[in-house]
């Protein structure tokens, strides 16, 4: 899913100097949890949505991490997401389920959803769970991990605002549609989340921000000519060229079509949200447990032979090759104990809402 810029920050010529700043994890899952609480969430959806931006910025997805709690909370403020909302569930069939968000932040209904999964899972040994009426629910792999630790197979996908053109198009049809699936945990953890985009929109603007060209393949302008001009950057290209579009449908068709949801060409960008109303994104989420099929000891054993056999494949150059997670992994146990980098304008938006809480906010980080 994309990003905007964060609102509700200071005009750059009043914003304190940012660059190198970081923030412990412990302070900034204190600092989440209180904003949100204070936009009107109870203590435990607070806590849930906390941990999952803090977790989604120490394993290095920071698009989709700290950066948004700004954007969350500017959608309670305006009603787009509603603190008091009650996901409920409006058609049960066992295994497969759909439920209604009720306008909740994503984060939450995704994790009512695995955990709904989760549950009907154990019963069925499959189930999936359709979800609308929902709202931008950050990092897939936040639910997908949360089924993998349960002993399960999470799988993930939703429905985002256009952004990426169909291969060989100029208009923008399709979100970056992100696919996640994960398996294990720890060391002997698969955890896929990647866009069916080429990169998420949130790149684009980092690199406009800084001045920097795109990689080449990762947009088009308004005629539909490769760029690498981010000013000139209208809309993303799919991954792997006609590949991608086909991956992108597909994610519209189980996130969207499936759910009884708006399709991506009808929703709005994350910020431009009609005030009261929600955004109305569709989610689905599987779970799937291996005892219903190869049986427990048999798929952890293969699990860890897939992994294995990956990471120890002869490397063309002197790095290692890794397997989906590993470098989310490796982010992790650095920033726990160095903090986690922020860009300026997230510093910012962090400290302003630090003083206004009077919790700590960031440090500075290394040169």
């Amino acid at each position: 899913m994309t990003t905007e810029a964060p609102t509700g920050t200071p005009p750059a010529e009043s914003a304190p100097p940012a660059r190198g700043r970081t923030i412990a994890a412990g302070q900034a899952h204190t600092l989440a949890r209180e904003a949100l609480a204070a936009a009107g969430l109870p203590a435990d959806r607070a806590e849930q949505v906390a941990d999952a931006l803090v977790t989604t910025s120490l394993r290095g997805i920071d698009t989709h991490g700290l950066r948004l709690l700004p954007q969350y909370l500017a959608e309670l403020s305006t009603g787009v997401a509603r603190a008091t909302a009650q996901p409920a569930v409006v058609r049960d069939s066992g295994a497969g389920l759909l439920l209604d968000a009720d306008g909740s932040l994503g984060v939450l209904a995704g994790l009512s959803a695995a955990r709904l999964a989760a549950e009907r899972a154990a019963r069925y040994g499959v189930a999936a769970v359709g979800v609308r009426n929902s709202n931008h629910f950050g990092a897939a792999s936040v639910y997908t991990r949360t089924l993998a630790r349960a002993g399960l197979v999470g799988i993930a996908v939703t429905s985002a605002a256009s952004r990426v053109a169909p291969y060989g198009g100029v208009e923008p049809l399709f979100g970056t549609n992100p696919i996640s699936v994960a398996a294990g945990s720890d060391e002997q953890e698969f955890a896929l989340d990647m866009a069916t985009s080429q990169v998420c929109f949130g790149e684009v603007k980092q690199r406009r921000a800084e001045g920097r060209d795109l990689d080449g393949g990762w947009a088009t302008d308004r005629a539909g000519r490769p760029t690498t001009h981010p000013d000139q950057a209208y809309a993303l290209s799919p991954l792997g060229g006609y590949k991608g579009q086909g991956l992108a449908m597909a994610v519209t068709l189980l996130g969207a079509v499936l759910t009884g949801t708006a399709p991506d060409w009808r929703l709005s960008q994350v910020g431009e949200g009609s005030p009261g109303a929600g955004r109305g994104i569709g989610h689905l989420l599987l779970a799937l447990d291996p005892a219903a099929f190869t049986g427990v000891d048999s798929f952890t054993g293969g699990l860890a032979d897939l992994l294995t056999t990956v990471r120890t494949a002869p490397a063309a150059t002197d790095r290692p090759v890794l397997a989906p997670g590993d470098p989310q992994r490796a982010h992790e146990q650095h920033r726990k104990v160095h903090g986690i980098p922020l860009d300026a304008h997230t510093a910012a938006a962090l400290d302003e809402l630090a003083v206004r809480l009077g919790v700590p906010g960031t440090e500075a980080g290394p040169a």
